[in-house]
């Protein structure tokens, strides 16, 4: 029998045994105040998106596991907890990982290129991917790993100060999302930028809420079966097909991520139905980014993703006629560059999460004048 790092969590609570998580995503040695150690009891704040029941039961609303969540207990997420029949969220304001990324990172390419992202996380993740690269935080509780207060308006000024937009990122921002609307909308203030990356497994009217404060949404389409989402994450595909749609309907920047594992997702079929879904539901317009695999968490038997399998994937969905393809986690090979559609030449030009060049003219290719999608300034 095989245990994931959550139940063993769960185990130790059970015995009274204390497990403290180190070394987190970002680094925080220059952030004040102290941080709070693990173990420390996080601060409470009120959670949205639940519903009250009998008997001082609640019912989360944020995702499609819909907890039911009895006093005293908390979700599959870790991070709120119903106290008395009213449910908390334990994250808000107490983010465990923050730091300046450049904005090709996360990635998203057709959002200010050679810009940075101020970015942030807390603990907790409402899906246990067993090839997460961050999992000593999305598969931690609250009181497992050092966290700051760092208040919305706090989060707006340090990324203002820093010149960059603010990104909720590195574990789950859905299972913190009242912190991530509350910042947006003390960023927006600022005149500050607010982008999110995400697993997309998400209810469709959190989203829409999260929609109306963001500027872009990356998402992570893990795979395109719902056998791969059942065993490799513990989620279903369905809701976060719905999650996307509806960053896309709501007019929000979208970029779309497939990490290609191989034996696991990476098999010419999916790709092709993948491909021919984001051209139907999304349009030929959408960013699609094919990044390589490298051994994490409970997948480190898996060899990194071939260098001929991302180019494989990338060709099959220019075949099946989309227009921004890219490929990544590999410096120097094809597909890091931005390619006009009309006259094909580059328009931003990459090595790496550098930014060598950009020939756009107010969101038009310089040589041509075709428009292309994105926020560029």
């Amino acid at each position: 029998m095989s245990f994931s790092r959550r139940d063993f969590v769960r185990g130790c609570a059970g015995t009274g045994c204390a497990l403290a998580v180190g070394g987190s995503v970002g680094s925080l040695a220059l952030f004040q105040p102290r941080p709070a150690r693990a173990g420390e009891a996080p601060r409470p704040h009120p959670a949205r998106f639940w519903k009250k029941l009998e008997n001082k039961r609640v019912q989360c609303q944020l995702c499609p596991k819909q907890c039911l969540v009895e006093d005293r207990e908390r979700g599959f997420c870790g991070v709120r907890e119903n106290r008395g029949g009213e449910y908390l969220t334990l994250v808000w304001g107490q983010p465990c990982a923050v730091h300046v990324d450049p904005i090709e990172k996360k990635p998203l390419f057709h959002f200010l290129p050679g810009s940075r992202a101020f970015s942030l996380a807390t603990a907790g993740c409402n899906l246990e991917c067993k090839c997460c690269q961050n999992w000593d935080i999305s598969q931690s509780r609250p009181e497992e790993v050092d966290w700051h207060w760092m208040p919305p308006e706090e989060v707006a000024r340090r990324a203002q100060a820093e010149g960059a937009c603010v990104t909720f990122t590195y574990s789950e921002p859905i299972v913190f999302l009242e912190y991530c609307i509350d910042t947006a909308v003390a960023a927006h203030k600022l005149g500050v930028r607010t982008t999110m990356v995400t697993g997309g497994s998400g209810e469709v009217e959190p989203m829409k809420e999260a929609c109306k404060v963001l500027d872009a949404v990356k998402i992570d389409l893990k795979g395109f079966t719902e056998d791969y989402y059942r065993k490799l994450c513990k989620g279903k595909l369905a809701p976060v097909l719905k999650t996307i749609e509806t960053v896309r309907q709501s007019g929000v920047w979208l970029e779309l991520v497939h990490l290609c594992i191989p034996g696991a997702n990476d098999s010419e079929p999916e790709i092709r139905d993948m491909c021919r879904w984001v051209k139907t539901h999304l349009g030929a317009e959408v960013p699609l980014h094919f990044t390589r695999f490298s051994p994490q968490y409970q997948m480190k038997n898996v060899p990194p993703t071939p260098f001929e399998t991302l180019i494989r994937c990338r060709d099959i969905a220019l075949g099946e006629g989309l227009q921004y393809v890219y490929t990544g986690n590999v410096p120097g090979i094809e597909g890091e560059n931005t390619y006009c559609p009309r006259c094909h030449k580059v328009v931003v030009a990459r090595h790496g999460f550098h930014v060598e060049s950009v020939s756009l003219k107010a969101g038009h290719c310089a040589f041509c004048g075709q428009a292309i999608p994105g926020i560029w300034s």
